[in-house]
């Protein structure tokens, strides 16, 4: 069964209680839906030396090819 959108968007606000953002104070949170139904999170990961910072988006890609998943259907 396929994931609601808004499903997906509660998991990413779950993944935002995670973030690391002490410069900005701006957490963020994603969720990625893979082919097979699993849903991957990520968050925004803050460092002082600014280009370093990782945004949630690539956080939850990046684990989810970590994970070994290749296909992805929705982000939120």
């Amino acid at each position: 069964m396929l994931m609601l959108p808004e499903e997906l968007i509660q998991h990413a606000c779950l993944a935002q209680k995670r973030a690391k953002a002490p410069y900005s104070e701006y957490p963020v949170g994603a969720a990625l839906l893979t082919k097979d139904n699993n849903v991957i999170l990520g968050c925004n990961v803050e460092s002082k030396a600014y280009p370093t910072t990782l945004c949630a988006e690539r956080v939850a890609i990046f684990s989810a090819l970590a994970q070994g998943h290749q296909r992805f259907i929705a982000l939120a």
